[in-house]
């Protein structure tokens, strides 16, 4: 399983061309990646890592703080596109990435884990859908985390 992570000032999610989800201020925004060996045992290891990230600044700019020090939204959004192999030729492969029986239910534990922590303060994509996802990156500061 991974998470792309990204430190944001805002971020929101349009489906059909209208808002979705989305928050304005400090927070996450998450693509998830699910592939076919994951467990729900590593999502919820994924989960609690991102909730711990130290990835926000402190007074001396340092950074030594997690989205729940800071009170910051996380917007997690599912991407089979994060286990893409691109490894040969010109088109990406999708071969390793979990079919939608399978990321779909972890994709939805990630959500469930992450609301019995955050609250209101999760947002979300739409698995599966076709979105449009923009965002205010601060930094930048992207991390990849896998479990």
């Amino acid at each position: 399983m991974r998470f792309l992570v990204q430190r944001v000032l805002g971020a929101s999610v349009d489906i059909a061309g209208a808002r979705f989800s989305g928050f304005d201020g400090p927070g996450l925004l998450v693509f998830c990646g699910v592939a076919p060996a994951d467990t729900p045992a590593q999502a919820d290891k994924l989960c609690a890592k991102l909730l711990k990230l130290r990835i926000f600044e402190d007074e001396r700019g340092a950074m030594n703080r997690s989205v729940l020090d800071v009170g910051g939204c996380v917007l997690l959004v599912s991407q089979f596109t994060l286990y893409a192999d691109t490894a040969s030729g010109n088109r990406p492969g999708f071969s390793t990435a979990a079919r939608p029986e399978v990321a779909e239910p972890l994709y939805e534990r990630c959500l469930a884990t992450l609301r019995a922590t955050l609250g209101g303060r999760l947002h979300h994509g739409r698995f599966g859908a076709e979105m449009e996802v923009c965002l205010l990156n601060h930094g930048p500061a992207t991390f990849l985390l896998e479990a």
